[in-house]
């Protein structure tokens, strides 16, 4: 089973973002993306996710197209993303921002409330379960009933990954969990990746912090001016010619 990107094109006017991209990413990996900025690297999720159409090319997952599926339907499917800046709601607590994650609440309909109030009940109690274990796996109990405005950077990139795992996606895909997140919590936040990983789930993730990421990721690809210039093994990669003139040599 994988994810399987195939010649996927996406052009802004005369700018071409992406230029037949492929990549093929078992469900059960992790995968790293790296690139300098404009390289297409968050285009690439946002039309992988959905939330931006592909000119050309097909998406699929386990063998299935995602290509004509809305960012929702593609969640279903098993594939979630995460944001570079989080996008929590501020106003409420860490727990409800998980519990509003889950997906097809029947008591969101109106009619479902007094229609099948057994129902609806249980499916809260499962919701409510679902977010303490995930809350207890991120070690974010002490937090938990705080305005989600006022976490820190990192405790924000560990909710926004804790408000993917309600959805009980295949592969998540991460931008950027490590940008400005202190030393400790981006070794917690390896370490839930990894664990989650180790349960079977997929993860691509974006990301400018080689040292953190070479370090959880056994493949890497490059990206540059919307193509994939090297991929494989990152001590391989990272002394590629074409990676360090295009990636490293754009930062030091």
């Amino acid at each position: 089973m994988s994810l399987e990107v195939r010649r996927v094109t996406k052009a802004f006017g005369g700018f071409c973002a992406l230029d037949e991209v492929s990549i093929a990413v078992e469900t059960d990996a992790l995968f790293g993306i790296i690139g300098p900025n404009g390289a297409g690297k968050s285009t690439l999720f946002s039309v992988l996710s959905g939330f931006m159409p592909a000119d050309a090319g097909e998406i699929l997952l386990d063998g299935h197209s995602l290509s004509r599926l809305s960012p929702h339907a593609r969640a279903r499917a098993g594939m979630v993303r995460t944001f570079q800046v989080p996008r929590e709601f501020r106003h409420l607590t860490v727990r409800e921002n998980l519990m509003v994650a889950a997906p097809g609440q029947t008591g969101e309909h109106l009619a479902s409330l007094f229609l099948r109030p057994g129902q609806v009940r249980r499916e809260e109690l499962r919701i409510a379960q679902q977010a303490e274990e995930i809350i207890e796996f991120l070690r974010l109990t002490t937090v938990a009933e705080l305005p989600s405005g006022s976490l820190s950077g990192g405790q924000k990139k560990l909710l926004e990954l804790g408000r993917a795992l309600m959805v009980a996606p295949k592969m998540l895909l991460l931008d950027e969990p490590f940008a400005g997140v202190n030393p400790v919590l981006t070794g917690m936040i390896v370490d839930r990746i990894r664990e989650l990983n180790a349960r079977g789930i997929g993860f691509v993730i974006i990301e400018h912090e080689l040292a953190a990421l070479t370090r959880l990721v056994p493949r890497l690809a490059v990206m540059d001016r919307g193509r994939i210039i090297a991929s494989g093994p990152p001590e391989k990669v990272l002394k590629d010619e074409r990676v360090r003139e295009a990636y490293l040599g754009a930062v030091t």
